[in-house]
């Protein structure tokens, strides 16, 4: 029988387990294949975009934070295999970029609701002075966001905003995710009670409140 076996020819496939689409696009680019680089790119742009404009909030800055979480991503490719799910190490790099941006141009993120695209699609569906409200909202909410410490504002961002687990953020920040719990629950509590001195945010208040609690008790 293992005389067959050594005769028998194999590939790759047969001794490997079978990669995902994407764990086999991260491996070409890995590579060095720029297509398939170009390819995550693609498909990850949006979501980069998204997580920049809510941490930093700086539209004229955006675009090139978003090529500098690139690059990052280019010249990283080769050693981040093995060590997180692709996304998980992406929203790691995205985070050290804007930290780096922020550092480096000495100032706070002012945060914001939506990234270009998705404003200017809820722009066209709502009348003036609903836009006017909301954008006050937002502008309110950024206000009370840029309170926070910089390391509950991760968490909050990444778990309120983003969608993401404390188990996912505990791999992105690099702490036990009690600490990320810790930090999510005194994030919630100082909003709460900063939005109580924001008349324009009351409504808010009680829903935001309301999603705490759920999201302890899960």
């Amino acid at each position: 029988m293992l005389a067959r076996l050594a005769r028998r020819p194999y590939c790759v496939q047969e001794i490997m387990p079978r990669m995902s689409e994407e764990e086999a696009l991260v491996a070409r680019a890995a590579a060095g294949d720029d297509a398939a680089f170009r390819q995550l790119y693609e498909n990850h742009r949006i979501n980069v975009a998204r997580l920049v404009y809510r941490m930093l909030g700086k539209r004229s800055e955006l675009e090139d934070v978003i090529q500098e979480v690139f690059v990052q991503v280019y010249r990283s490719l080769k050693d981040s295999r093995g060590q997180a799910k692709f996304g998980t190490w992406l929203h790691r790099i995205t985070i050290n970029v804007v930290l780096m941006h922020r550092r480096s141009a000495r100032s706070r993120p002012v945060f914001v609701g939506a990234p270009p695209e998705e404003k200017v699609t809820a722009e066209a569906e709502v009348r003036p002075d609903e836009d006017a409200e909301r954008r006050e909202r937002v502008r309110a909410f950024g206000r009370l966001l840029d309170q926070l410490a910089e390391k509950k504002r991760i968490v909050f961002v990444l778990h309120e905003l983003e969608g993401l687990t404390p188990g996912e953020i505990a791999k992105i920040v690099g702490a036990p995710v009690l600490t990320v719990r810790t930090r999510l629950f005194y994030a919630r509590r100082e909003l709460e009670t900063m939005l109580a001195n924001e008349p324009s945010l009351a409504t808010l208040g009680v829903s935001f409140s309301k999603a705490s609690e759920a999201g302890e008790a899960s």
